[in-house]
């Protein structure tokens, strides 16, 4: 039944939370709105000039390939390069960020290679490269539409992309200083070679299938001495065509076993692994001196007339195989090595797409991809008794594959241009010791070279003066460096930048390269005003300078190779960075001018490899101060997060669900990718799935529904009250304590900020939200909110802390939420000085209480008597009891280490009466408190119908409440 008509209804006093900061976050829909204000305001360009007079520094963007939508690699990178722009920037700095983009290369080239179809043939190569540009212009303002709708702010209508002519001059001129140096180089050299993309590939180009499939064959080549016979042991039969040499080490012990009326020379140490994989039982074994087998000279081919020479080397091991090992010059990297130690042939007999381009002997192989010779070649030597294990024999190990096509690689031997890692250069004018001794110019010229390093050298110097985060970054890319072979910088193909190299026309087609950085550093300037193009539309003598008299009256010709990609956004740091204040943060003291790279933990082989030596070799120094790396993305059973391999998944018969990012921010909004990449610690794999956004779509909502609260009881709030509260002056009881948690919450997310430690950052501010506030201040403080009157000391207490959380909380958590930040902001009572954006304000310290510990400790143990209070009110609930109508008496020895009076310890316990009474032990008892319930606060009180508080909290009569 409802009340008398003529009973007040005292409900309509109480101050209930009033504001306009909805209930559901509806980001999906409120998102692009802020995005469109942020937009039209120019709210970037503002956040600079605001920063312009501030200590700069520098992030610098590693480009994304212009290639496709966005992936979940992508949201995870590109969200951490903004949280760590925007925290940098609200602790005060001068933070600029570019963006910027990879726009060449062979995935851009063979995508349009498949929409031009039969057309590619009549066209021209600039007409080719001129398809690649439009179409990687087309993905980049894709990909930049998808990177802001995150929320990322930068320079987009100024990015940098690797296809712009003046970063196509800088590629040059880091190739004409390499040449001046003396570390460019053209060698016929084994390399990594794509036969399904018809180019050369660097070591950071390969990856690894563990579950390979090959060939197992053990093959017999017949030594001088009639019967007897070396076996060698390999998985590739393709590459016997180019065997020239059996390599053996002379530290090992070898022996001759009997099987039948054939000896077999193999390592003592191989020979029951041989015997078992070609089902032998051996009649005999004799040892066979190293010096015999040198002294032998050669042994027959198996099925090609000539001789393999027999010839020492180190790098055979007792791993596998015979101990004799098949040498191929042509076809492999230590093959190549032993090749031009003991001059053999460098023979590959295969033609880009890794077809053999002839016969062997008997063996009609021409035209034949190197795969598919593998069953004629075994079974020939089956054939012919010169292979000795079964001809299906089979072995799963690790084989290299293409990191673009996935495809398999081989070794082949081509012509290349590399960066040597290992000539010394003089320290005084950066030269290799070939070219110093004619350098008039260098102090050490005449007398004697003194070296300041190789390129190698330098990079491994570097590596331990930059941070590394986390440290293990440090041991991963040292092994690569330290063991890594010169760098392959040439790719046959078409859309790049070329290297600038000419050839004499009348010196025949085996003539040396001119690779000159004087001819080169004229090309840059042709390129910096026209683009690349201009190489492919120009004749020869166009781009030859005038100046170079050596190069007058030649018919040249102009080399055909293009750059590394590798390169290309290797010399970013150059051609975006160095020499513009805003974006250089070298000085006297550093001269390395960017604070930070951030990028996947595949980028120490990648982009972080090729930026430190293109540094270290032009500028002797590192490009960065530390290096960040994340991990990768994840499904819920440990397996990469991605479409293809999801699909891949699902064949294997694994039900797994994928959720494209774009789905997730139709649906749910931004902000929700956002809190997902802060969430976990990154420099981990991240785990990404349906159940993770459930998880973190319930925490947005705590944290949301707590800044609801906050802002809703600071209506008519006047700021200028807070300020007088900003020290912790004139708090007192769980106030006091409000304001020490909340300046440790300050001050614990500036240092993980400083740290980079993002889940460190939500989980605190999480904990702030839901414990701190909801469970405790909140839970406690909303009687007097609701019910003490409006202009009461206390109650503006209260508010002030209300007010001081939401603005901190917005503040900190800015970087990360950024939409949800500005949303509270832009509710949140002002003070005259405050910007009109949160992402244009900067953290805010707090100043520490004089006695903080002490208040710490006390509310500590408070609040451990409020848990034991909670625990002992639980079955008063359950008797169909509020909280309010229990009287709760407190034993304890010491009733003044409590030190708040009863009035305050019934506010914090949220019943309506504490006694406390000296005992023995600590207990709690709970009765039901006497007296009449409150028809306002429903506090149980000796008046009715009201309190005295809640009458003195009426408006006086006649007046509106």
């Amino acid at each position: 039944m409802g009340a008398p008509a003529d009973k007040p209804d005292y409900k309509d006093t109480l101050h209930l939370p009033q504001t306009s900061f909805p209930m559901k976050a509806d980001l999906a829909k409120r998102e692009p709105e802020w995005l469109a204000r942020w937009e039209s305001e120019g709210l970037y360009r503002q956040i600079l000039a605001a920063r312009k007079n501030a200590r700069r520094w520098v992030f610098h963007d590693g480009p994304p390939y212009a290639n496709g939508h966005l992936h979940f690699g992508h949201v995870l990178n590109k969200t951490l390069k903004d949280i760590v722009v925007k925290s940098r920037t609200m602790m005060g700095y001068y933070v600029e960020y570019k963006p910027g983009w990879d726009c060449h290369g062979l995935p851009i080239e063979l995508a349009v290679m498949r929409e031009l179809g039969e057309r590619v043939q009549k066209l021209s190569a600039v007409e080719i490269r001129k398809a690649c540009h439009d179409y990687a212009m087309r993905w980049v303002t894709t990909q930049r539409d998808e990177f802001k709708r995150l929320g990322v702010f930068g320079t987009w209508d100024a990015p940098y992309l690797t296809l712009d002519a003046s970063y196509e001059a800088t590629i040059v001129r880091q190739l004409a200083e390499f040449a001046r140096q003396g570390l460019l180089y053209r060698e016929k050299k084994s390399v990594h070679w794509c036969m399904s993309c018809k180019t050369a590939l660097a070591e950071a180009e390969i990856e690894y299938d563990e579950a390979h499939r090959s060939p197992s064959i053990y093959v017999k080549f017949a030594l001088p001495e009639p019967g007897l016979y070396a076996v060698i042991w390999t998985t590739t039969p393709w590459t016997l065509p180019a065997n020239h040499a059996i390599a053996y080490n002379p530290e090992f012990a070898y022996v001759v076993v009997t099987v039948g009326d054939e000896r077999y020379v193999v390592a003592d140490k191989l020979a029951d692994s041989f015997l078992h994989a070609c089902g032998f039982k051996a009649s005999a074994r004799v040892p066979f001196p190293v010096a015999e087998l040198a002294a032998m000279g050669g042994a027959r081919h198996p099925f090609i007339d000539r001789v393999s020479r027999l010839v020492p080397a180190d790098y055979v091991t007792l791993e596998q195989g015979t101990g004799l090992v098949h040498t191929a010059p042509g076809h492999g990297a230590d093959d190549y090595l032993t090749g031009k130690k003991f001059g053999l042939p460098i023979d590959a007999p295969v033609d880009d797409a890794g077809r053999f381009v002839s016969d062997f002997g008997p063996l009609a192989l021409q035209g034949v991809n190197v795969r598919k010779a593998n069953p004629t070649i075994v079974a020939h030597l089956h054939e012919t008794r010169a292979l000795l294990s079964p001809p299906t024999a089979e072995v799963v190990h690790s084989y290299p594959i293409c990191w673009r096509c996935k495809n398999p690689v081989i070794f082949r031997a081509t012509w290349q241009w590399f960066a040597s890692l290992d000539r010394q250069i003089c320290r005084n004018c950066c030269m290799d010791e070939g070219k110093h001794a004619a350098n008039k110019k260098c102090l050490f010229a005449e007398t004697h070279f003194e070296s300041a390093g190789s390129l190698r050298r330098v990079a491994l110097d570097e590596i331990g003066r930059t941070q590394w985060i986390p440290p293990w970054g440090e041991n991963r890319i040292l092994g690569m460096i330290a063991n890594r072979p010169d760098w392959v910088l040439s790719r046959q193909r078409l859309w790049g930048v070329p290297i600038p190299v000419f050839y004499d026309e009348d010196a025949g087609p085996e003539a040396a390269p001119i690779c000159d950085h004087r001819v080169m550093s004229h090309v840059a300037d042709i390129v910096a005003r026209e683009g690349a193009s201009a190489w492919f539309a120009r004749p020869a003598h166009e781009l030859v300078p005038g100046d170079v008299p050596e190069l007058k009256g030649r018919r040249l010709r102009k080399g055909e190779d293009i750059v590394d990609v590798w390169f290309e956004s290797g010399v970013s740091w150059a051609a975006v960075c160095e020499g513009r204040p805003e974006l250089d943060a070298s000085n006297d003291k550093d001269p390395r001018p960017i604070d930070l790279y951030l990028e996947g933990s595949d980028q120490h082989r990648g982009w972080f490899h090729s930026s430190l030596l293109t540094a270290a070799a032009t500028r002797r120094h590192a490009p960065y101060r530390a290096v960040l790396t994340h991990g990768f993305v994840l499904d819920e059973r440990g397996r990469p997060y991605s479409k293809s391999e999801i699909e891949k998944a699902r064949r294997e018969g694994l039900k797994i669900e994928y959720i494209p990012p774009e789905e997730v921010i139709k649906t749910q909004g931004a902000e929700l990718l956002r809190l997902w990449s802060a969430s976990a610690d990154f420099r981990n794999d991240v785990a990404f799935s349906r159940s993770h956004l459930n998880q973190l779509g319930e925490f947005y909502r705590k944290v949301r529904n707590t800044a609801r609260f906050l802002l809703g009881n600071l209506a008519g709030f006047d700021p200028a009250i807070a300020s007088e509260y900003r020290a912790g002056v004139g708090f007192e009881g769980l106030e006091r304590y409000l304001y020490a948690q909340i300046r440790r919450v300050n001050e614990r997310v500036l240092k993980a900020y400083q740290d980079y430690e993002f889940h460190v950052v939500m989980r605190v501010l999480g904990d702030l939200c839901t414990t701190d506030l909801s469970a405790l201040f909140l839970d406690v403080r909303k009687d007097r909110l609701y019910c003490d009157p409006q202009g009461s000391t206390q109650r503006l207490a209260t508010q002030a802390i209300l007010y001081l959380a939401a603005r901190h909380l917005a503040l900190l958590s800015a970087p990360i939420l950024c939409f949800t930040a500005e949303e509270i902001w832009s509710h949140l009572p002002h003070r005259p000085e405050d910007p009109a954006s949160v992402h244009l304000g900067t953290f805010e310290p707090m100043a520490a209480l004089p006695d903080e510990p002490e208040v710490v400790d006390m509310w500590t143990r408070l609040l451990e008597w409020r848990r034991i209070v909670q625990t002992r009110l639980e079955p008063f609930r359950a008797a169909k009891h509020s909280s309010l109508d229990a009287h709760v008496i407190l034993v304890t020895p010491d009733p003044k280490a409590l030190r708040l009076t009863p009035t305050d310890l019934a506010d914090l316990f949220i019943v309506s009466e504490v006694e406390v009474r000296q005992g023995e032990a600590d207990d709690v008892v709970v009765t039901e408190a006497q007296g009449y319930k409150c028809e306002r606060c429903w506090k149980v009180t000796t008046r009715s119908p009201l309190c005295t508080r809640c009458l003195a909290a009426l408006p006086a009569p006649g007046t509106t409440p």
